[in-house]
Order: C-alpha cells, then structure tokens, then sequence
C-alpha cells in the first residue's frame, strides 16, 4: 500500500443489533428477570425500567442490574442470572439469526488479513450460546466479554483488549462497530480510527451522532464501503 493509504488491521464488532438480529430477546429475557428478581413494584417503575435499560443497551448487563436493584447485590445477581437463562434458552430455540450480509463481511476481512473481534455486554455463557446457534464458532479472531480485568461498555476495554489480544500495530488501526451509544463511546474512548453506528438496532441515527459516531451506517453490510473510504483519507 501507498504512503497515502492507511492500512485498517482490526475490526471490533458488536454483537445483539449490529451483526446478529434478536429483536426483542433483551425486553422480553428483562420482563422475566423482574418477575423472577422483584425489581419493579408498579407497572410505572417496570416502563422506567425498560427505558433505563433502552437507554443503556449494550452496556454490562450485571451493571445495569446493580442500578436498578438500588445496590442490592444479591438482588441484581438474582435478576441477571434470570435474564441469562431465558436470552440463553430463546438463542436456543432459534430466535436469534445473523444481520444480513454479516457471515459475508467475516469472510472478507479475513481474505483482506484483517482480523476480527466479536464482543458484547452479556455474560460469557450467553455469548457463547449466541456463537454455538449460529455456528459462529470460527468466525471471529478473538471474542470478548465484560469479566475478569476488561470492563464492559462504555470503557474502552473490550476495544482495547481485542487490539492486544490480535496484535493489531495500533488504535489508529482499528474501526469499533456497533447499534447503541455505548459501542461508540467505547469506540470513541479506545482511540479508534472510527466508532461507527448502525441502525439495525437499539438506537437511531440521532442518538449515535450525539454520542459522537464518525461514521452511521444502515447496516454491518456496508462497512466495505466505508473501509474502502478511511483507507483512502
């Protein structure tokens, strides 16, 4: 490549609502975690709720569990353990699939050398029941969740571990993808070429660009395009 090129060696994706379609799944798999857990009281503090949970799509679900239990820890664990078991068991009754054009995209990063990174605000088993349904298993150079040492969205760690954990030369070379506010500002916090927003999920083009996305796209099917576009500016 030209000096006038810039080489992009690493892109970190989103999972739920930016490569893999599972309308509903986190509304519903939360209504059950509050029946199970006690978290609301009133069909006005479950809306609140739901709001909140809208709001903070993509973040640490145990984190967002911990906000609206008050701190109660026991509670909040109750309440996400519930919420993991019934996300889990709707991926396994094959309610989730892949956005259109993602498993393509996969393979074509990988025939360009650039590698890529899966991550999400569910827990590992969640993950890795997401994975399994869709036969993903080999699809991704590195996949990632909050846990042991790397925060959830939106700290730039996910971004930041998938940087180290693939080798890639430096932030500057990697482009964060994803559906909510959260994903770009972890995209934003990691120092990446460029956070980009996408609408097949939780949040609209308005709420990406004020969260500071560089770039919004209709759908992960598009991002050749805009590769294409940073590699030449």
């Amino acid at each position: 490549m030209g000096t006038r090129h810039r080489d992009i060696s690493l892109v970190v994706f989103d999972m739920a609502g930016t490569t893999v379609e599972d309308s509903g799944l986190v509304q519903q798999s939360f209504l059950a975690a509050d029946a199970h857990a006690g978290l609301s009281k009133t069909d006005e503090d479950r809306r609140r709720m739901l709001d909140y949970v809208s709001d903070t799509m993509g973040q640490s679900k145990i984190v967002v569990f911990r906000h609206l239990s008050g701190g109660n820890e026991e509670q909040a664990q109750a309440a996400n353990k519930e919420f993991e078991r019934c996300y889990s068991q709707l991926v396994d009754d094959g309610r989730c699939s892949a956005i259109p054009g993602a498993v393509e995209l996969f393979g074509s990063l990988r025939e360009q050398g650039i590698k890529t990174a899966l991550t999400t605000g569910f827990a590992h088993e969640t993950q890795v029941a997401i994975i399994r349904a869709l036969g993903w298993q080999d699809v991704a150079d590195v996949v990632l969740c909050p846990g042991d040492g790397v925060r959830g969205r939106p700290f730039p760690d996910l971004a930041l571990t998938a940087l180290m954990r693939t080798g890639a030369p430096s932030v500057q070379s990697m482009v964060v993808l994803g559906d909510t506010t959260s994903d770009v500002t972890t995209g934003l916090r990691a120092g990446a070429l460029a956070s980009v927003g996408v609408l097949t999920g939780a949040h609209d083009a308005t709420q990406l660009s004020e969260a500071g996305a560089t770039h919004v796209l209709d759908s992960v099917a598009d991002l050749p395009g805009l590769l294409a576009e940073l590699r030449n500016t």
